[in-house]
């Protein structure tokens, strides 16, 4: 009404402090730089630069077909995913892992995102404490904090390999009891890999202690050299196995992950998936049931990681950057620079300013000890990942003030 006057409305205090990711910084200033013809070398992101398998795309290809033309639809599913794609997810467990799996426990989820959140809403109320590993995968860290569950850092070392050990947890334990604990191997941002026995000794652990236990794997099939993966799926009724075709599937963009869980938890996590999304992506299950049949096509691209992971392993310290995370896995190396910049947010704006390399800065996955570190991607193509690796070399400018 014109002459009335209104107090301003304000979002909630939860969006209010909701923290931002540093790397969509990077990812808006690449955009920029793009626009204006700059040639940009993208380390930064957390995805292949590769496209979803072929016989994946050719499934979602036929399921539209069939859609448009009135042979098959399109609408919702049930809320833990189509029965022919959760089979298979239990079938991917018996072969890769030996591991006899329930399709009724498998969820299929909008993205390992939705896994998050689901496993957080379904394990923990307002005022628990869950720990999670630091330097660690923010999403979890705001995650919780949205629900009003206490995130407890767990200070990782290199000495640990950045991976959590039964001493660790106990000592945080002491310190500050918690009702979970999130593990994730390989990791974000470091690329290391816990071993089986030690998984085991953690999961036990944790069991005796009352406390769940959320596995994320999604970085699963990914290793390099002699490490090795191992799941936590049925080594106790504590665990939540988190998995995702964004990552070895090379499917980002189609928004489909899947869980396995607990006989406690299944019920309630088929309640909370229907109010909050009602189910996955259609079009993307029927792509990825298709995806396991892909192997050698999905292993190529293992393959040409590990030999960007070599280039870079062999030339970074050139450029300056002298302790490296042992990136076993994933495609992630976490470099401390602390030798170079205090602040790796301006350090990782000189490099992109000076060299049109992109990088992450460390703050996003660790709010103490970020400031002193950078991640670096190498998913993108060789030649990229060598012509990166010319630029940090030979062009020092960005070392500039230091």
């Amino acid at each position: 009404m014109s002459g009335v006057m209104y107090t301003p409305m304000r979002a909630s205090l939860r969006g209010r402090e909701a923290r931002p990711f540093a790397v969509m910084e990077v990812v808006h200033r690449v955009a920029g730089y793009q626009k204006q013809g700059r040639d940009v070398l993208p380390l930064h992101v957390g995805q292949p630069d590769a496209q979803a398998p072929g016989m994946a795309a050719k499934a979602a290809d036929m399921a539209l077909e069939d859609a448009c033309s009135g042979k098959g639809g399109l609408g919702y599913t049930m809320e833990c995913g189509i029965p022919s794609l959760r089979h298979r997810i239990a079938r991917y467990y018996k072969e890769e892992w030996q591991e006899d799996v329930d399709p009724d426990h498998v969820m299929i989820t909008t993205g390992a995102s939705g896994a998050i959140l689901l496993s957080s809403l379904a394990a923990f109320d307002a005022g628990d404490q869950v720990a999670i590993g630091v330097p660690g995968y923010p999403c979890y860290q705001n995650v919780l904090e949205g629900l009003g569950v206490h995130a407890v850092n767990l200070r990782l070392e290199a000495e640990s390999n950045y991976q959590p050990n039964v001493k660790l947890l106990e000592q945080k334990f002491r310190e500050t009891p918690f009702q979970g604990l999130v593990l994730t191997s390989p990791s974000n941002p470091c690329g290391t890999v816990i071993r089986k026995q030690e998984l085991q000794k953690v999961q036990e652990w944790c069991r005796r202690n009352e406390i769940w236990l959320i596995s994320d794997e999604i970085y699963h099939s990914i290793t390099y050299g002699d490490a090795q993966c191992a799941t936590a799926c049925n080594m106790g009724d504590n665990v939540i196995v988190i998995n995702s075709f964004s990552k070895y599937y090379c499917m980002t963009g189609w928004r489909l992950g899947w869980m396995v869980l607990p006989p406690s938890l299944v019920e309630p996590v088929k309640r909370l998936a229907q109010s909050l999304y009602i189910s996955a992506p259609t079009l993307s299950q029927y792509a990825a049931l298709a995806a396991f049949d892909c192997k050698e096509e999905l292993d190529g691209h293992v393959q040409r990681y590990a030999q960007n992971r070599d280039i870079l392993l062999e030339e970074l310290p050139k450029a300056g950057f002298k302790n490296l995370s042992s990136a076993e896995g994933a495609f992630y190396i976490y470099a401390d620079v602390s030798g170079l910049s205090s602040d790796s947010v301006d350090l990782a704006n000189r490099i992109l300013e000076h060299t049109e390399v992109a990088v992450t800065p460390g703050v996003d996955f660790d709010r103490e000890e970020g400031r002193n570190f950078i991640r670096i991607s190498f998913a993108s193509s060789t030649e990229t990942v060598r012509e990166a690796c010319r630029r940090l070399v030979t062009n020092q400018n960005w070392k500039k003030g230091y």
